[in-house]
């Protein structure tokens, strides 16, 4: 029933194609009369379980990408009051620190050019920037607030994980893993390098700058990253964020496979920020980086933990699937963080700003883009122009979903129980409406199968009453009305999607073309096919049912025979 990959009209109607049409149009007109004439029968009405897929079920975290600070008014007052006490000495520090730091850039950007990414730098330019980078960056967290950062664990050497894996990613105060790692390469945003001040030292580490714009930036990253994973200690540690994005915290979500690809064993490094007043989680929806940044100075302190976990030494099995072994040292990670885990990912973010963009709440392009491309065959363009097709039925109703009312309004047509059961199909928490989930994997599962090119045949000369290879408006409209019991159905406007040249007539070239770009009418045809083969079915039962009645009338006992006293019980 969930899958409809199989036209109904070839599995329960006859073999002659003109025979199956004849015949369910004869259904089709009957099945009014008998749901009136047989008033006595008992109630038609299918009830089965809908088989899902569990793994398409909805996440354990919906929204792993917001986070609002619900300030008291006590936390408004201490803000209030350390913004023109504390803040200002705050920023005075760092003032002074950043009048440091641009000799120290400086030097670093002579010793470290742009083009030393080649090849590593000597040992003694690596532990001279180290210093000063580690120095440098512990003065600017403790004057942000990070007066203490406690360390669990034991960080690994170079030879002994040449890449560190840090999770969750929740903030640019993340960089304070460097400070306790001893400052390794980190791999960046190519943007990053072109900040003042800033990108030259971070150039000082020798990073391995990716850019999100360039066609081929991630195969050079690939490669960058393998070339000194594979080096044997010759460049230094790699530190990399796996998830790519900044998210919330409550869970761990899909890893990307670049720090797994060299088949190189990994140091998990896991982050806390066990504050009471979280003024550093920055997501997609939540406050900016600014108003974060002074919120934190506003605190008397900040506290963050960091735990490094023991070296994950991958399989052969692993080291061939880079993705299996990036799945399990996340699946470790989120065991000792204790929160689930879901296959968000940053096209998610992508897909968020767009819906965002199409005036729908920015969490109903949420989709789990990672289990949803690989278990639908879908790419990212694909599920974009179809948020853009739920925008237009969405953004009829409140919230970002789709109720079988606009649902009805969208395919033009009443509600009637094969829609009401289509609709069922596409909802599949059973909440009573459909959002952007459901409709891309209602379209994929559900739509798209049952549109075959025999299915658009069928339906064609099932339209084509008069089989002069064109179906008329009024052709159109008849036989909708008498399949949905609806006699003054206005499906003009309908016919008129059909017709786009405005001929009055519809080819099954153009009917095909429709068809092929509304999938959603293939499955509803299918289900209305399924519904009257079930109607039959059951008409078929009834009489079955009677038969014994009728037979039970013996030739012998003729009116005349009874008496009056069995007549007036009759």
């Amino acid at each position: 029933q969930a899958g409809g990959a199989e036209p109904l009209c070839a599995c329960f109607w006859p073999s002659s194609a003109q025979s199956e049409v004849k015949l369910v149009r004869k259904i089709m007109s009957d099945s009014c009369v008998v749901s009136g004439s047989r008033s006595r029968s008992r109630s038609i009405k299918r009830v089965f379980p809908i088989p899902r897929q569990h793994s398409l079920f909805q996440p354990p975290i919906i929204n792993p990408f917001i986070y609002h600070i619900e300030l008291s008014v006590t936390d408004k007052l201490k803000i209030a009051l350390a913004s023109v006490t504390l803040v200002p000495l705050r920023l005075l520090c760092i003032f002074f620190i950043a009048l440091v730091a641009w000799p120290c850039a400086f030097l670093g950007r002579m010793c470290c050019p742009v083009c030393i990414t080649q090849e590593p730098v000597p040992n003694w330019k690596r532990h001279v920037s180290r210093f000063v980078l580690r120095t440098l960056g512990r003065a600017f967290f403790f004057c942000v607030g990070f007066i203490q950062i406690k360390v669990t664990g034991k960080k690994a050497t170079v030879a002994e994980a040449p890449i560190l894996v840090v999770a969750p990613h929740s903030t640019f105060f993340d960089a304070v893993v460097n400070i306790v790692a001893e400052m390794p390469s980190i791999v960046s945003r190519a943007e990053n390098a072109d900040i003042p001040l800033f990108g030259c030292l971070l150039r000082c580490s020798q990073p391995v700058l990716v850019s999100r714009t360039e066609t081929n930036s991630r195969k050079k990253t690939v490669e960058e990253i393998t070339k000194r994973a594979q080096s044997k200690g010759k460049w230094p540690q790699l530190m990399i964020f796996p998830e790519g994005t900044c998210t919330n915290r409550t869970c761990l979500i899909t890893f990307k496979s670049g720090a797994f690809i060299p088949g190189v064993p990994v140091q998990p490094v896991l982050i806390r920020y066990p504050n009471r007043l979280d003024t550093v989680t920055w997501t997609w929806q939540g406050h900016n980086a600014a108003m974060l940044m002074f919120l934190t100075l506003c605190q008397p302190y900040t506290n963050v933990e960091v735990e490094f976990l023991p070296v994950y030494v991958p399989s052969d099995e692993e080291k061939c699937d880079p993705l299996m072994f990036g799945n399990r040292v996340r699946s470790a990670m989120a065991l000792a963080l204790d929160v689930p885990i879901t296959d968000h990912t940053f096209e998610d973010c992508r897909l968020m700003i767009s819906a965002g963009e199409l005036t729908l709440p920015m969490e109903a392009g949420l989709v789990e883009f990672t289990k949803i491309s690989k278990k639908l065959n879908l790419k990212w363009d694909n599920v974009r122009a179809q948020l853009d097709r739920f925008s237009v039925i969405a953004n009829k109703s409140k919230g970002g979903r789709i109720g079988i009312e606009e649902f009805a309004n969208h395919l033009k047509l009443p509600v009637t129980p094969a829609l009401k059961e289509v609709f069922s199909l596409f909802d599949r928490n059973g909440d009573g409406t459909i959002d952007f989930r459901e409709y891309v994997i209602g379209l994929v599962v559900l739509c798209s199968p049952a549109n075959t090119e025999e299915t658009i045949q069928f339906a064609f000369k099932l339209f084509d009453l008069d089989e002069d290879g064109y179906i008329t408006e009024e052709e159109f409209c008849s036989l909708l009305r008498s399949a949905l019991g609806v006699h003054d159905l206005d499906v003009s406007k309908l016919f008129s999607d059909i017709d786009v040249s405005g001929s009055g007539t519809i080819s099954y070239e153009v009917f095909r073309e429709f068809a092929l770009s509304h999938p959603e009418y293939a499955k509803l045809f299918t289900t209305y096919l399924e519904l009257q083969r079930y109607k039959a079915l059951q008409t078929k039962d009834d009489d079955d049912d009677l038969e014994p009645f009728k037979k039970a009338q013996s030739p012998t006992a003729s009116e005349d025979s009874l008496s009056s006293s069995d007549k007036k019980a009759d």
